[in-house]
């Protein structure tokens, strides 16, 4: 192999390897070098003379080498630390593969979206993009392409927040540094608390009533009595129903933690009928919302026949917003608190039981003819008091 190096002079162990394209007239020149490790001759590659490399930097990188053998370290060529270096700096399309195929995603019930945003999005723009090259720039210009495309602030900032996640995952599982920036997600307003007016609720009771289906009916039936979300319901089984302490088990909530619900009358009854319902179709089976053949339940088409049979309004969410139906409710009686109305909604931060303050007219008027009493108050006597005195 060394009769295809010519040696240069004055430096040990340094070979050039002369290329046939040129470089500033001449032949580049690639530099190797060679030493003895673990009783073998070893040959690397240092890089070539139109990289910047010289025979000087080649001895160096050779001493380097020798030391590291004399106090007994690992040798790795520059090809192994490369691959090192790019083992740990994947790519997001890398980092994306292994996401996407991972047990917390296959999990995960709605993958649907965040596919979506990584094809249309992420994939074409920064796919091949490592993290550690990744800069605010960059997410700037995902920014403004997708408003140019006409995306609505919330879609654009899910596709931020999906980059952010990936770059987070990818560091966890050791594929990428950390970020070495923070992703400032686009500021987003589109909360809305939808709830049904009179007439629009008299019309879905009604087709609740009529329902074939009455084991669908009652699950839309509990959504509206106890504001349960759907993934909440259609995991509840027999045993969550603690009716000696009246109260609903929640197992593996949104908020991930266990906890409870009070058990109401209207509540009770219809899981009572569910059950009922339940026990002839599937015996046996814990569940009190199963779906097709017995199975936890994903999805129910079925819900938006009923929505559609009421008139219901195109943008209402039959599930979340009865949800919303029963925080709205509960705080327009006047005698229920909004930290009530959180515990009830089983929220993990008041900040998140906030949106519904608008709906506390009762309490809002209550407080401004009190501030407004104290005011007149406090400016003293009305005029004239004082003439009745003197006489």
């Amino acid at each position: 192999m060394a009769s295809k190096y010519k040696r240069v002079h004055g430096h040990v162990g340094v070979y050039t390897y002369q290329l046939e394209r040129r470089w500033r007239g001449e032949p580049d020149l690639c530099f190797f070098v060679n030493f003895k490790a673990d009783g073998k001759l070893r040959w690397e590659k240092v890089g070539c003379r139109s990289e910047g490399i010289t025979a000087p930097i080649a001895a160096e990188l050779r001493s380097r080498r020798l030391l590291a053998l004399r106090h007994h370290g690992e040798v790795k060529t520059a090809r192994q630390l490369r691959d090192e270096r790019r083992a740990s700096d994947r790519t997001f399309a890398e980092i994306w593969q292994a996401y996407s195929t991972s047990d917390q995603v296959q999990r995960c019930r709605h993958f649907a979206p965040t596919r979506a945003c990584w094809s249309r999005w992420l994939a074409p723009w920064l796919g091949q993009r490592t993290v550690a090259s990744l800069t605010p720039a960059d997410v700037e210009a995902l920014k403004r392409r997708m408003s140019e495309a006409g995306k609505a602030p919330g879609t654009i900032s899910n596709a931020c927040e999906l980059l952010r996640r990936l770059a987070r995952w990818g560091h966890r599982q050791g594929m990428a540094p950390a970020l070495a920036f923070t992703v400032q997600l686009p500021k987003v307003d589109n909360e809305r608390t939808e709830f049904l007016n009179p007439e629009q609720m008299q019309r879905f009771l009604a087709t609740l009533a009529a329902w074939p289906a009455q084991e669908t009916s009652r699950m839309l039936q509990l959504a509206m009595y106890s504001g349960l979300r759907r993934g909440e319901i259609w995991r509840l089984e027999d045993r969550d129903v603690d009716r000696l302490h009246a109260v609903l088990w929640l197992r593996s909530p949104k908020g991930g933690k266990t906890c409870s619900i009070p058990l109401s009358e209207p509540v009770d009854a219809l899981l009572k009928q569910q059950a009922e319902w339940r026990d002839r179709v599937f015996p046996g089976n814990p569940l009190l919302f199963p779906g097709q053949a017995g199975r936890q339940r994903k999805d129910s088409h079925a819900v938006r026949r009923i929505k559609a049979a009421a008139g219901l309004p195109k943008d209402f969410r039959p599930f979340h917003g009865l949800r919303h139906h029963f925080a709205v409710t509960l705080l327009n009686s006047g005698e229920v608190t909004l930290d009530m109305v959180g515990e009830l909604l089983t929220h993990k931060s008041s900040e998140v039981t906030r949106r519904y303050a608008q709906f506390l007219p009762a309490a809002r008027h209550k407080a401004a003819a009190l501030a407004a009493r104290l005011v007149t108050l406090g400016q003293g006597e009305p005029a004239g008091s004082g003439e009745a005195g003197e006489g």
